[in-house]
């Protein structure tokens, strides 16, 4: 069996791969996927049931570093005027096998094309469960969100009996409030155009995926994803210091995540 070199996309079935890795070997998960049968991804979506995505989520977690996150992008299909649901499906039973539901993000994607029932809303977003292997080692949460009342001073809603302010190493008490605050879990990231000019169905947006590993992993440490497509995480980590492993069994899309790397490469 040979064994499983960082910084490295294999040409195979993830579950498969991810079998030759170590327990508690993985600090981070970047993925999405595939949505019920929303795309086809070159080949017959019937390889993709509940059967295969309950068995990924137990090798996820089984190869997650205590603390570590899975960051899992989905969707759902809508069947004859109802959404499947098989993304909260798949959240609920991560809870059941040992992840924290940390958090329920959504990417938020404007100027999308209505996906589903044309008579419902336009549906422009999609789930971004955040799950930890206990409590996440790393929450490098980026502030980027601008502060209305930046510059004014700020007295801390913490107080004592007596109904003074109580001031400790927790930072209570009299403060200035700073320029940006901690964003929100709703992301506004704009979807790839033309989806690599018709390469790929559904390519990850680079700044998505740089943004999940920033906050939830640090410099050195090794991100996974199983449904590499284009290669879009592993050039996320390239960018962000980070070391990568990715499985990806369609050869056309292995090829364009090699390809895609080449490149990366020579621009760094």
């Amino acid at each position: 069996m040979r064994p499983i070199e960082l910084n490295t996309i294999y040409n195979e079935d993830c579950l498969e791969g991810m079998k030759r890795m170590p327990d508690s070997s993985i600090d981070l998960t970047v993925t999405s996927p595939p949505y019920d049968n929303l795309r086809s991804y070159n080949r017959d979506n019937e390889a993709w049931n509940e059967i295969t995505w309950k068995t990924i989520l137990k090798e996820l977690y089984r190869a997650t570093t205590e603390g570590g996150v899975v960051v899992w992008v989905v969707s759902d299909a809508t069947i004859k005027g109802s959404e499947t649901g098989t993304s909260f499906k798949q959240a609920l039973y991560a809870k059941g096998i040992g992840f924290r539901l940390y958090d329920t993000m959504v990417w938020r994607k404007p100027h999308t094309g209505a996906i589903g029932n044309l008579n419902a809303y336009e549906n422009v977003f999609e789930y971004m469960f955040v799950f930890s292997k206990g409590k996440p080692k790393s929450t490098n949460i980026i502030k980027d969100k601008p502060n209305k009342r930046a510059g004014e001073i700020q007295s801390g809603s913490m107080r004592k009996v007596d109904g003074s302010v109580k001031k400790d190493n927790k930072g209570y008490g009299v403060k200035k409030i700073e320029s940006y605050g901690r964003r929100h879990n709703v992301w506004d990231i704009n979807p790839v155009k033309n989806n690599q000019g018709g390469k790929h169905p559904a390519p990850f947006p680079v700044q998505l995926v740089v943004d999940h590993i920033i906050t939830w992993s640090n410099e050195c440490e090794t991100v996974l994803d199983p449904f590499m497509g284009s290669g879009t995480t592993a050039i996320a980590c390239m960018n962000t210091n980070r070391n990568f492993i990715g499985f990806e069994l369609d050869e056309t899309y292995y090829n364009l995540s090699l390809q895609r790397i080449a490149e990366a490469k020579k621009c760094n």
